[in-house]
């Protein structure tokens, strides 16, 4: 009797718990590096092949004891022109009198002198949040960070211009019931073939990263939370940071983070249900450096990741990884590299040295991309496109 019981408790975990662990054991990854694509040596990264189809432009350049500290550049395109907006200071990395300038072109190679988009604070600094437009209007948003406010922490404000030049008072960007969101907005505002626009937001209490969606044309109100359970972290601050995403070709929405934890990989979190609900965040084996990355898809479908895959805190070279089924990236180029760059010219806190934050656009038959060089100037590379083989 003990031996069929034995037999028939076999038989049931043979048909149910094992099945789900093999299911889970089998599930294949959200997104995986070709391995070997990139050299285990880090400074082997300059023998990938440097692509001769990007150009580079710098859009301003740090003037000393006024502008300093430049960072967190991001593209947009609104009435046939390059719109690119940061944050800046006259020293420091968040210092006191940080505040959001911005440029426009013409070309994307020749740039006028900067803007004031939102001036210096006295209770708040305030950092570049992004742009939107619904082809009539053009939407800026800044990140408010209230200097007082423990744990650190922020929320969302737009304006609104017509021309580019005249602009709104900035207001709270609101959420599905009305209220003011009470989180960080991230740059990488870009919309679903459905209209649907996606971001994430890092939310009070601290700097939560959580994906949102708005069916707003506008993207000023209406924003609501996906389903997603964040990864253990500790303190105020979650362990995923600072997203930007990509779409499958089979409509599948994949969203990847700067890890916190300092795995110095690239973490994924995917929904099935344009942004309703994701999967938790998984580690992947696409290299980083703990640093904001770039994420989307090129005309043609093919999904790119902008980043310095270094593994370590070291951000150049600045790389593209591409994937035709956005599953496996399996080709790479540098876009600008140790080459290129300038030394860096003055002191300030937390200021690096390398291509920081690169934020991605497609305008114009290209893939343009912003960045920071060394902290200080505000550049662009301009990636021709071409049919994708």
């Amino acid at each position: 009797m003990r031996s069929l019981l034995l037999i028939y408790l076999m038989v049931w975990f043979s048909l149910t718990s094992n099945a789900s662990w093999s299911e889970e054991i089998a599930a294949p990854p959200i997104l995986h590096m070709q391995p070997g694509l990139l050299p285990p040596d880090n400074d082997l990264l300059t023998t990938l092949p440097q692509t001769e189809r990007a150009t580079h432009y710098r859009v301003f350049k740090a003037i000393e004891n006024d502008a300093q500290y430049n960072h967190g550049a991001v593209l947009f395109h609104f009435n046939g022109q390059l719109f690119c907006q940061w944050q800046t200071s006259k020293r420091d990395e968040d210092g006191p009198d940080t505040h959001v300038l911005y440029s426009v072109s013409d070309d994307g190679r020749q740039w006028q002198p900067p803007r004031t988009l939102a001036a210096i604070r006295d209770d708040a600094i305030v950092t570049s949040g992004g742009w939107w437009s619904d082809g009539n209007q053009l939407v800026a948003f800044v990140n408010v960070w209230p200097k007082q406010l423990s744990p650190k922490a922020g929320h969302t404000e737009y304006a609104i211009s017509r021309d580019g030049l005249n602009w709104s008072p900035f207001k709270p960007v609101t959420n599905a019931t009305g209220k003011p969101l009470r989180g960080i907005i991230e740059q990488d505002l870009k919309a679903l073939p459905s209209g649907r626009v996606l971001t994430a937001f890092h939310r009070q209490p601290g700097l939560i990263a959580t994906p949102y969606y708005t069916d707003d044309p506008l993207t000023i109100s209406g924003w609501t939370a996906g389903n997603f359970n964040n990864l253990p972290h500790k303190g105020s601050i979650s362990r995923e940071l600072e997203p930007s995403w990509f779409r499958k070709p089979g409509g599948e929405i994949v969203m990847t983070f700067r890890d916190q934890a300092g795995s110095f990989k690239i973490l994924a979190a995917q929904s099935d249900d344009n942004g309703a609900s994701w999967t938790s965040a998984e580690i992947t084996n696409v290299p980083d450096s703990r640093a904001k990355q770039s994420a989307g898809n090129l005309p043609d479908g093919t999904a790119f990741i902008v980043n310095n895959p270094t593994g370590n805190k070291t951000r150049l070279p600045l790389v593209i990884l591409l994937s035709r089924d956005g599953e496996e990236f399996n080709r790479a180029m540098v876009l600008r590299g140790q080459d290129q760059l300038p030394a860096m010219r003055f002191a300030g806190k937390y200021k690096r040295v390398g291509y920081s934050y690169p934020k991605s656009y497609v305008w114009n038959n290209a893939l343009w991309v912003s960045y920071a060089v060394n902290k200080e100037d505000i550049a662009v590379t301009r990636l021709a496109l071409q049919p994708t083989p």
